[in-house]
């Protein structure tokens, strides 16, 4: 048993600058960049809420990062909204993509246009869309203060749940010495392998012929607008 604490401690101790580093940065990605689209968000903030468990101080870090992340999704969907709005209501999708495909940008525009500001607040909860809607808001003209609202909402109900989801479940895991150092050591090899495999996937996106999507902007922003 002692063999295997250990083993992990590497992981179990890992320092909270690093976790800030990486949570703070993935967070701000996948709510600014397409690439964000191909991150494990979600897994990553419940892992970095368990490791911050395993600290003496996790509690005070992970209220205070809790703060950051909403900071960073903020700031990401504000820049993701300046990026849409900037490139207009011509969108580039891909040709074969499996997810900036003409079919994804028109679910997510025809969410907007139907629910519009209770559409940004949900679409936190949703991977793919919590990436795309921004874009796209920002692309149709969505009311910006209506959008900043909705997004700052989404962010106080998105990463502080699901890194206090993992703090509280790691002060479980604590309870049995040997598993917490096994469980942060699958999740972090399995953060890093999804990373990794993410990465790939966008650059095989990315490299697949593009093809114009016409968002009908005028439509889109009088559905948002009256939302």
């Amino acid at each position: 048993m002692a063999l295997a604490l250990g083993r992990f401690d590497p992981l179990v101790s890992a320092g909270p600058a690093l976790v800030w580093t990486v949570v703070l940065t993935f967070v701000f990605l996948e709510c600014a960049l397409i690439i964000g689209l191909f991150l494990p968000g979600d897994s990553m903030l419940i892992t970095a809420g368990i490791v911050m468990a395993s600290h003496a101080s996790g509690e005070a870090h992970v209220w205070a990062l809790s703060v950051g992340t909403m900071a960073a999704a903020i700031a990401g969907n504000q820049v993701g909204y300046v990026i849409g709005q900037r490139t207009g209501h011509h969108l580039v999708a891909r040709k074969n993509g499996r997810v900036i495909n003409t079919r994804n940008l028109q679910r997510v525009s025809e969410l907007l246009q139907r629910h519009g500001f209770l559409a940004v607040l949900v679409a936190r909860w949703i991977p793919w869309v919590r990436t795309l809607c921004p874009m796209v808001a920002g692309a149709a003209r969505m009311d910006h203060r209506k959008y900043t609202v909705a997004s700052t909402v989404g962010a106080i109900i998105w990463a502080p749940v699901l890194l206090l989801i993992g703090y509280y479940a790691g002060g479980f895991l604590e309870r049995v010495p040997w598993l917490m150092p096994v469980v942060i050591g699958t999740l972090v090899v399995g953060l890093v392998a999804g990373t990794v495999i993410g990465v790939r996937h966008y650059r095989q996106e990315m490299a697949r012929p593009a093809e114009d999507f016409d968002l009908d902007a005028p439509a889109a922003v009088a559905e948002a607008e009256g939302c």
